[in-house]
């Protein structure tokens, strides 16, 4: 059954981009089947496919692909352009700040950045100039639809659901404010500083899968990017992570990690590869982390760590600190002042 739960208010804000054109918004209602007793319900949505069809229609009207947000028009054509700007990109994170770069080219009114800190990565628009213009209701409705387009649109280069941790907006909740955590599937923050997403940055390493012909395909209908949320979670690293910190017990072999994700070892080395990641890799790296943890935090005996750990004997574990730290357990235990062994 499809659900309505786009916000009436998203498409008033278009309807009043027609009436500063001096444009009348009609032909593109009457072909998303909004009447005007639904654009007077105070608190009214409308499905996806009426979104769809509706921006589609004002997007070719207006000749602007922004609906009249800025202070320049985007013509027709302007985000293929981008998305086509981007594509050669090697990874999903320098994909993302040409794109940003090169917008700041079409529409100065906002600036769109894209920043990494504590293992997260944050896509944000700063409000150069004052969206006022367009009124409370369009302001809302341009940040929305800017992070809605760079996220669909960071989603299909890499094929892959990115999912949200957090989105963050400069304006007071609105009385639609239960729509965002569908808009956005992420906690929610109104009265912020600025308009942000924020998600793992292990997505921005991940190589983009699309060519040329795919782009020709996607532009033809774009708009579903921001309206319909991917399915599939290309990451596979994150969840390699969280299987082998939660059980170093059962992840000594490729095929134990494989049946506790539900795969075969062979798919999940050739997921990996494609992430850039291997398992040895990332068992190392989760290893080393929870046995400084230990040897930092607890006074337990190196055996016992090297067990924690995931080790089938203490001699093993010993060789791998080494080559990890470049020292042994106990040295580096004493140097960081953890418990006696």
């Amino acid at each position: 059954m499809t659900v309505a739960a786009t916000p009436i208010a998203f498409v008033r804000a278009m309807v009043a981009a027609y009436e500063r054109r001096g444009m009348n918004p009609s032909g593109a209602l009457r072909q998303a089947q909004i009447t005007p007793s639904d654009l007077r319900q105070p608190h009214g949505h409308i499905t996806a496919r009426q979104m769809e069809a509706l921006s589609a229609a004002a997007m070719q009207e207006l000749d602007d692909e922004a609906l009249g947000a800025f202070s320049r028009r985007l013509p027709w054509g302007s985000y293929g352009m981008l998305a086509r700007a981007s594509l050669t990109a090697p990874t999903l994170g320098v994909a993302l700040r040409r794109w940003c770069r090169h917008h700041a080219l079409l529409a100065n009114d906002i600036v769109l950045s894209v920043s990494v800190a504590d293992a997260v990565a944050t896509v944000a628009v700063d409000e150069r100039a004052s969206l006022g213009h367009i009124g409370p209701g369009g302001r809302e409705f341009c940040l929305v639809h800017v992070l809605r387009n760079i996220h669909g649109l960071a989603c299909w280069y890499v094929d892959s659901r990115i999912g949200l941790r957090q989105a963050r907006f400069p304006f007071a909740a609105p009385p639609h404010a239960e729509a965002y955590p569908l808009l956005f599937p992420a906690p929610i923050t109104f009265d912020a500083a600025r308009a942000e997403i924020r998600f793992d940055a292990d997505y921005l390493a991940l190589p983009l899968r699309r060519d040329e012909r795919a782009l020709r395909q996607m532009l033809q209908r774009a708009l579903p990017l921001t309206v319909l949320p991917y399915r599939r979670d290309r990451l596979l690293v994150q969840q390699v992570r969280q299987v082998l910190a939660a059980h170093p017990d059962q992840t000594h072999n490729a095929d134990q990690v494989a049946a506790l994700l539900a795969t075969s070892a062979r798919t999940l080395h050739r997921q990996l590869r494609q992430e850039g990641a291997t398992l040895q890799a990332l068992k190392d790296e989760v290893r080393r982390e929870r046995a400084i943890e230990l040897l930092q935090r607890t006074h337990k005996p190196v055996k016992q760590v090297a067990e924690a750990t995931g080790f089938q004997n203490e001699k093993s574990f010993i060789r791998a600190f080494r080559q990890w730290t470049g020292t042994g357990p106990g040295a580096f235990r004493k140097r960081a002042g953890g418990g006696d062994f």
